[in-house]
């Protein structure tokens, strides 16, 4: 496991030093892991990358090398690297389980800790589960525009790096995917592996067959054909329907199916499917990719392309048309003689002031299954009896009503207790299950890739209550 402990921004560790300094090292506070907008306009995000920071946080350890560079900035004092040296994490963390549908606002993750150390994991925690949250979202609605056919993650050679490269299919898996060209994150995560050739592998040979023939001998039941470096209908698949039919004949193996990466998939895979099943390949898979997103794939879905899988690279692994979740990390009750009083930031726009004290996310169901709504609730307060209503975030109103015959349950569960990790992450295509029956839980309207509904994320009586009253009493500086 890589130490990660000096991938954070500076102010962390300034911030540190001060809390240090003025005595305020062993001071608790909450802070909130949450974001206030879905990327695309979508309804909905998948919640991922618990797992990895889980490794961070068991992994905070400043090395000697580390102290030793932090000294050399000329900026601490000796009490601070000293205290650094035996800093880690023994807090409190509570979070919503890898795989989970999530909403704006409602805190994912719950962080309780002295000070310092709730602050130092900020940085690392917004890098972490901001990009794998992004990119399971991204993949998420991209499997649901395919309406079942398996999608395969080409991302790694647009990926914003190594890193992003292998998280970003460890997350894309948890959106749906059913597999990854990059190897590494198939040896780390245990991900399914798949890829067929590139142009250049036919344009190497003297002709389009000779490639295809020798590709077949190496791989003869993988034979995955790239039919569009020349000509796709006239050359492509003329020639790949020639080689499958001799690997038959020779009993090595057969046609497995060709891949379409440019030109009207439309038009191109109606007539391969045409003609390969009228050569006798009707079991022949047909694979497009190309620069697909969700829209692409709806579009071509609508228009009846005949695509049995779909590779997708560029714009699922940089999540090109949203390139970043803005999730925050915001504190929300700091300790005062012995008890956790709430804080909350003002902004003049309603949607940056935060929710005060520490809290608890609720999501409730229909006698059907279905989510209904969500309520942000202060930790300790109960569900009254009888329906009752949730309220808006921003202008207080009266809200969603809940009813008495709805079940639910509470979505933040315990990883860290007082620094003791108590949580096990589930292996990988487990979360990616959890993922699949949540968003079975979802009702279609807030699954709209154009003009989704709004799902209900509403405030608790007493949460609203002080909200309001902390705003009332809480001053802009002047």
């Amino acid at each position: 496991m890589r130490n990660l402990t000096l991938l954070t921004d500076l102010y962390q560790l300034t911030m540190i030093g001060g809390y240090l300094m003025n005595g305020k090292e062993n001071q608790r506070a909450n802070f909130d892991y949450f974001f206030r907008k879905v990327p695309d306009d979508g309804g909905y995000c998948i919640a991922a990358g618990l797992e990895q920071l889980i490794e961070f946080i068991q992994g905070i350890r400043f090395t000697a090398e580390d102290l030793t560079y932090l000294k050399s900035l000329n900026l601490f004092p000796p009490k601070v690297l000293r205290y650094l040296r035996e800093f880690c994490f023994t807090g409190d963390l509570w979070a919503v389980p890898e795989g989970t549908v999530v909403f704006p606002h409602e805190p994912l993750i719950r962080v309780t800790a002295p000070l310092p150390e709730a602050q130092f994991l900020e940085s690392a925690l917004l890098n972490i589960m901001n990009f794998q949250t992004l990119i399971a979202t991204k993949a998420s609605r991209i499997c649901m525009a395919a309406q079942g056919d398996p999608v395969i993650e080409f991302g790694m050679r647009r990926a914003h790096g190594p890193d992003a490269a292998v998280y970003g299919a460890r997350a894309a898996f948890i959106g749906g995917a059913q597999g990854t060209s990059n190897v590494l994150a198939g040896k780390l995560f245990g991900i399914p592996i798949r890829g067929t050739v590139a142009h250049s592998w036919i344009e190497s040979f003297p002709d389009e067959l000779a490639a295809f023939r020798a590709y077949g001998r190496v791989y003869p039941r993988q034979c995955l054909l790239l039919v569009d470096t020349y000509d796709t209908l006239k050359s492509g698949l003329p020639h790949a329907i020639q080689t499958g039919k001799e690997l038959r004949s020779q009993g090595l193996g057969d046609l497995r199916g060709i891949r379409l990466d440019s030109g009207d998939l439309v038009r191109l895979s109606r007539e391969a499917r045409r003609m390969l099943d009228g050569e006798g390949f009707p079991e022949a898979l047909i694979f497009a990719s190309g620069d697909l997103d969700e829209w692409l794939i709806a579009g071509l879905k609508r228009q009846k392309a005949r695509v049995d899988q779909w590779g997708v690279g560029t714009r699922l692994t940089t999540a090109y048309s949203a390139p970043a979740l803005g999730g925050v990390y915001k504190l929300s009750a700091v300790e005062e003689r012995g008890r956790m009083q709430p804080r909350i930031k003002r902004s003049d726009d309603p949607e940056k002031t935060t929710q005060p004290g520490l809290k608890k996310v609720i999501r409730f169901f229909n006698p059907s299954g279905k989510m209904e709504g969500d309520l942000i609730c202060t930790k300790e307060e109960s569900l009254p009896h009888g329906p009752f209503r949730g309220y808006h975030l921003t202008n207080y109103r009266p809200g969603k009503i809940y009813l008495p015959q709805w079940t639910h349950q509470e979505l933040l569960i315990p990883v860290f207790q007082k620094g003791r990790l108590t949580y096990s992450s589930p292996p990988l295509p487990d979360i990616q299950e959890h993922a699949r029956r949540e968003l079975a839980r979802l009702e279609d309207r807030y699954k709209r890739l154009d003009r989704p509904a709004r799902y209900p994320v509403t405030l608790s009586r007493d949460l609203m209550r002080l909200k309001k009253g902390m705003l009332k009493t809480v001053s802009p500086t002047p």
